[in-house]
């Protein structure tokens, strides 16, 4: 069984904030994958459905971000499982806005809702860092990622949500590489030519003229050589 966390903070309030974009993913895999009913369990939302053969646990806490923790911890605990069982979908302040990372533990980078994971679990969880850029100063990051998204994000947003979905079952599987992958293709598609080549031109031949018939008899063509 694998564990997916999103992180966020719960409520219409906050729906659309870049804080909450670990809620939005685990939403569109829930949603595109026929997963169950979300329901009240481990101080959170969970629901339970399959990725490809492996089953998979969707859990979105609701004890705010800063507390994100205590839910997952529960969530842990009764399903007895280790790190690798564990996947984290969260806003990354340190990568551009339409890129994304997968890490395998390491530090929280004053992520509140990390720092709380680590508190509860431990720190060599998986991570999935979805990028949302950076306000340009540490002081203004608190407000920064508890907006909404802009209208001028909602294209690559969307991208990401259904490349995440993509490739939701790779990530499962524990191929990273191919779950990537896939958030790449929805991100930046392959181009196709539009215009083909237009076919090169055809030389023009010359056609050597027919050979003259010469009737002339053999006196006259002597004849006519020394004239």
């Amino acid at each position: 069984m694998k564990l997916f966390v999103g992180l966020g903070n719960p409520g219409g309030k906050y729906a659309g904030n870049r804080h909450n974009i670990g809620f939005m993913a685990v939403d569109r895999i829930a949603e595109d994958h026929g997963f169950g009913p979300w329901r009240g369990k481990f101080q959170g939302q969970v629901t339970e459905g399959r990725l490809g053969d492996d089953k998979v646990v969707l859990l979105k806490p609701e004890t705010f971000m800063n507390n994100s923790g205590q839910s997952v911890g529960e969530a842990v605990r009764f399903y007895k499982l280790g790190p690798e069982d564990i996947t984290v979908f969260h806003d990354e302040i340190d990568l551009a806005p339409g890129k994304l990372r997968v890490k395998q533990g390491g530090g929280h980078a004053g992520h509140n809702g990390l720092r709380s994971l680590h508190a509860h679990i431990g720190d060599t969880y998986q991570r999935v860092r979805i990028g949302v850029g950076h306000p340009g100063h540490k002081d203004a990051v608190p407000t920064y990622v508890l907006k909404d998204f802009a209208k001028a994000d909602q294209e690559w947003l969307a991208d990401m949500l259904t490349g995440v979905s993509d490739g939701a079952p790779h990530l499962a599987d524990g191929d990273s590489g191919r779950f990537q992958n896939a958030v790449a293709l929805r991100l930046n598609p392959p181009r196709s030519s539009t215009s083909a080549k237009a076919p090169k031109a055809e030389k023009a031949t010359v056609q050597p003229k027919p050979p003259v018939e010469d009737n002339r008899s053999s006196i006259q063509k002597l004849v006519d050589r020394f004239k």
